[in-house]
């Protein structure tokens, strides 16, 4: 997504004075421009920014999945701070943000009040949602709260219902080898085979929707970066209280919730579903989901799986720029 040189230098000249103050080539796995502890229920969560804010188009901030994940999965995506500021943050209990480890805040209610926390702390008068996983939850939950300070919203690797994932994940473990389907059900069973039966049966599940293995090895900017701002890290006693023990079976305080009747409540034309190839968020289940999203719009990341921002960094860059550079035009030609 580079220009060559001579038509670069010809687009920063015919460019806008408030866009030439972005960072011209913006590194992936770089370390913020700026940095801070915003207070919200329950503790501070640690932002980061690259970009002006105040500069060019809305900034776009990004909500990992987990719950208990981390920023860490949106390192690839940070040369999207050349044509706006991209802000990515650690939710509380996770990476480098305070870890209270308080079930009373693992609210989806919170996560959502805590993201408006840190636009509110930024100045940010609207800005591109852009979820994950367990993170497009918190993106719909959001844009549907908080419509004026949307410009748009991507439901990526897409999770907005617990019933539906289930049937989704257990639909994708019927494409397995059936020796493989008949070891995760045995070890769903109340009586498990031995660890590594299930450690094994799991790791295939893996290896075909969640990190498949021709995914490229980090390159080293990126084990120097987890080193630095992993803090840490993976919080997997939020995830098993909020989801549970498996991908296959939820039996935390998520096991009920579904965000499907938000569908309606926000704005299709300008709603980006977006899923790996081979993605754990079962591509049926989200194309009914783009269906009760009137004038919403369905990217599939080639090649990649729940994984796609690390897999396929350059297809999942190149797909959330023109999203996001057409819905600004729209809004500019207003």
């Amino acid at each position: 997504m580079r220009l060559p040189t001579a038509l670069a230098a010809l687009a920063l000249l015919a460019a806008p004075a408030a866009a030439q103050d972005l960072p011209a080539t913006p590194a992936d796995w770089s370390a913020p421009d700026r940095e801070l502890m915003v207070p919200v229920e329950g503790g501070r969560v640690w932002v980061r920014v690259n970009g002006d804010i105040d500069a060019g188009h809305p900034p776009a901030v990004f909500i990992h999945g987990g719950p208990g994940g981390t920023h860490m999965g949106f390192g690839n995506l940070l040369s999207l701070a050349d044509e706006r500021a991209v802000i990515l943050y650690d939710q509380l209990d996770s990476g480098k943000s305070d870890h209270p480890n308080d079930p009373a805040n693992w609210r989806v209610e919170r996560f959502v009040d805590e993201l408006e926390a840190i636009r509110a702390a930024l100045g940010v008068e609207r800005w591109h949602v852009v979820g994950h996983s367990w993170g497009s939850a918190i993106a719909l939950e959001y844009a549907a709260r908080f419509p004026q300070h949307v410009a748009s919203t991507v439901l990526g690797g897409t999770f907005i219902s617990t019933p539906h994932w289930i049937m989704g994940t257990n639909l994708l473990i019927r494409e397995l080898p059936d020796e493989v389907q008949a070891d995760i059900l045995a070890c769903e069973s109340p009586a498990p085979p031995a660890a590594e039966v299930c450690e094994a049966a799991t790791a295939a599940f893996y290896a075909a929707y969640n990190g498949r293995p021709d995914r490229p090895a980090p390159p080293p900017e990126a084990r120097t970066y987890r080193a630095r701002y992993n803090g840490e890290g993976f919080n997997p006693v939020l995830y098993n209280a909020m989801w549970g023990p498996s991908e296959f079976r939820a039996s935390g305080s998520l096991v009920g919730y579904d965000g499907t009747p938000l569908l309606v409540r926000v704005d299709g034309s300008r709603t980006l579903f977006m899923v790996g190839q081979y993605d754990e968020a079962q591509l049926d289940q989200v194309l009914d989901f783009v269906t009760l999203t009137p004038g919403a719009e369905l990217a599939v990341v080639p090649g990649g799986s729940h994984s796609f921002p690390g897999e396929r960094p350059a297809e999942t860059e190149a797909l959330l720029r023109a999203w996001m550079d057409r819905v600004d035009s729209r809004e500019d030609a207003q």
